[in-house]
């Protein structure tokens, strides 16, 4: 179900990019969230697995709508301001990273079922707020004629890579998602094997990651971009990526792993900034387009990364047949964002260059 639902933001993001581009950003996102809220219904009422992995499907498509929200962030802001911009969209996911999992805890002591009603009720209330607060952010002379080959993943992809740069920074962001997936994969396996966690604890150290996060995206950003420039503070937010995922794989104690979640919170400075040098590339028609293409890339880490990340954990468990090391899944994300920063540094030499 995972994966089928990273593989429908992979397919349908450029084309609801493409579609905002055309249309408007309002009316993607209301028929979006509106499908959404539909959407949680059938997995509130699915009486079989086949119609729950339906609505992941319909999910799927939903979620891709990310990109259009990305957007809307592009079109309201001054080209230098993008980035630091875009860190608003990370805090809240960050912040929604804390309050679903409370939220949904609440309501499953009314049944399982539950948590997908109460989601679907604040989609639907969403979408209403949208209908009746948000204004359109896409001038008419920034709108474009549709075209069906740059709706397709690989046409996307292809158009955007024609832009100076771009074809580097979609790579790095690959690799950073792809190393970031470490996490929701392997977290809980990984603390219970080194540590004995319980669930509690895995609950709090996420809640606390979710926090620090959205303080990193929402605040800190804007102190960094203005005195370091995007670019370095991509490289920044890698390389704070880096250092984190070394001092987790080889943590010896439970207070290591909470004394490095800031250090991977600042990690988090890297996707706004290079999101942001991406959207000044292009034109102001192609922002969906591009946004698009970033959910489709990410998408693609997505499906890859969980078979990865979890197989090498059991490679290197006590059932599995190398030597015990429940890090290694950390020293492979550590790997990429190595090959991740070098690139980034190569680009900002070539740019001054």
């Amino acid at each position: 179900m995972s994966t089928v639902f990273a593989l429908m933001q992979f397919l349908f993001g450029p084309l609801i990019g493409n579609l905002s581009d055309r249309f408007g950003r309002r009316k993607v996102l209301l028929v979006s969230l509106s499908v959404m809220a539909v959407d949680y219904v059938l997995m509130g009422i699915a009486w079989s697995i086949w119609l729950l992995l339906a609505a992941r499907v319909l999910g799927g498509i939903t979620a891709a709508n990310h990109s259009t929200a990305s957007a809307v962030i592009a079109d309201v802001s001054k080209p230098e301001e993008r980035g630091a911009n875009f860190g608003l969209l990370g805090a809240a996911f960050g912040i929604g990273f804390i309050l679903g999992p409370v939220i949904g805890g609440f309501a499953a002591e009314w049944g399982p079922r539950a948590p997908f009603f109460v989601a679907a009720v604040l989609a639907g209330a969403i979408a209403l707020y949208g209908a009746l607060a948000f204004e359109e952010t896409l001038n008419e002379k920034n709108r474009r004629t549709f075209e069906w080959h740059r709706a397709l993943p690989w046409g996307a992809i292809a158009q955007v890579s024609q832009f100076a740069g771009q074809t580097r920074l979609l790579v790095v962001l690959f690799f950073q998602e792809f190393a970031f997936i470490v996490y929701p994969s392997t977290w809980a396996f990984f603390t219970f094997a080194m540590f004995g966690w319980e669930n509690w604890v895995v609950g709090l150290s996420l809640g606390a990651f979710g926090a620090m996060m959205a303080l990193s995206q929402g605040v800190l950003i804007r102190v960094v971009i203005p005195r370091l420039g995007e670019q370095r503070t991509a490289v920044l937010g890698l390389s704070m990526e880096f250092l984190s995922f070394v001092g987790i794989a080889f943590a010896p104690a439970t207070w290591v792993i909470f004394a490095l979640l800031p250090l991977s919170a600042l990690g988090m400075l890297a996707g706004p900034a290079m999101q942001g040098i991406m959207s000044r590339a292009v034109p102001d028609n192609a922002q969906g387009e591009l946004q698009g293409v970033v959910s489709s890339v990410r998408a693609i880490a997505s499906i890859l990364a969980p078979s990865v990340m979890v197989g090498l954990f059991w490679v290197f468990s006590d059932e599995g047949w190398m030597f015990t090391f429940p890090g290694a899944p950390f020293v492979l994300s550590a790997l990429l964002m190595l090959i991740a920063i070098r690139i980034m540094w190569g680009y900002g030499k070539r740019i001054t260059g």
